[in-house]
């Protein structure tokens, strides 16, 4: 037995069982995939796959416990690995950062050129997508942290590490009829177009619950992942926007005034997202604490050590 077979067997998983892409992804011959798989099965006298003729369907009940401690194996391997990587290196090397736009552009600019201050030597890589891609390349070790306000806290195998409070504001055009009302209520807001996020971006649930709980449909005619391109078409004259208010930038947004509107949609979290039972390098807890600084070392560690997937502080 030996790690190649047991990342054979998980790569075929991740493939949905599909022996010639795990081949491609392991850079390595579909019969050499198969024949490392068959002399696994010999040597634990069980078989890990269901088959069709030549053709892998599914785990057998027993595949399915073998992949579970395949899993836990092969992430003890990798963190032997970082083990020993941080000792030998510990103030460089790689970090891979997976996070939504609004963090990329809007929190993480001031945190990120404190950091590469004190680890220059350290090379950061940001992934962008949505909370469910960002959690998905965090489980498939091909980030380090993620950080998102969606998605972390309810995904199996991630720690969600509760990092900012953050609520919503409407922004406008200088002059916009809304500036003229004390506070702003939803059935005010059904009046006019709304331009927000998508689906899946930054506290978009909390507004759509907010307009459902009260029987209310509201008029969004534009959806973006980005907020700088929900207030370029609110500059034009397009609609009302609706943006997390860490977006707001007094350089960018001069022609642009805010309302805050927390009081109607409520407040969000944003996480910062760990796989459980992964090893962090040194420099990773000082990353997490400047990003937010009530996380301390002791205090992720702790939480690591805790069972919870939704950790909270």
């Amino acid at each position: 037995m030996n790690l190649h077979q047991l990342r054979f067997v998980r790569e075929v998983v991740r493939q949905n069982f599909n022996l010639t892409a795990a081949a491609k992804a392991l850079f390595t011959s579909q019969p050499g995939v198969s024949k490392a798989i068959i002399e696994l099965e010999d040597e634990l006298g069980v078989e890990i796959f269901r088959r069709h003729g030549k053709r892998i369907r599914s785990l057998t009940e027993p595949g399915k416990r073998i992949l579970v401690s395949i899993e836990r194996l092969l992430e003890e391997a990798e963190t032997l690995k970082r083990v020993g990587n941080d000792y030998a290196n510990q103030d460089q090397g790689s970090f891979v950062i997976a996070t939504t736009h609004t963090q990329a552009r809007y929190a993480l600019p001031k945190v990120l050129s404190e950091f590469t201050k004190r680890f220059p030597k350290v090379r950061v890589s940001l992934l962008q997508g949505n909370p469910s891609q960002i959690a998905q390349m965090l489980l498939e070790d091909r980030a380090d942290l993620a950080i998102a306000t969606e998605g972390l806290a309810n995904t199996p195998g991630v720690l969600a590490l509760p990092s900012h409070q953050w609520q919503h504001a409407v922004v406008v055009p200088s002059g916009h009829p809304l500036l003229n009302h004390e506070s702003i209520t939803l059935e005010l807001l059904t009046k006019y177009p709304l331009i927000t996020y998508a689906k899946a971006f930054s506290g978009r649930s909390k507004i759509d619950a907010a307009f459902a709980q009260r029987n209310l449909t509201p008029d969004i005619i534009l959806e973006a992942i980005d907020a700088d391109v929900i207030k370029t078409y609110v500059e034009n004259g397009m609609g009302v926007g609706i943006v997390a208010g860490v977006a707001l930038d007094p350089e960018r947004d001069r022609q642009l005034k805010s309302i805050s509107v927390g009081h109607i949609f409520g407040t969000n979290v944003t996480h910062i997202g760990i796989k459980q039972g992964a090893y962090l390098r040194s420099f990773i807890f000082t990353f997490i604490e400047l990003f937010s600084p009530t996380l301390t070392r002791k205090i992720v560690e702790q939480a690591m050590s805790s069972e919870s997937s939704d950790y909270q502080i």
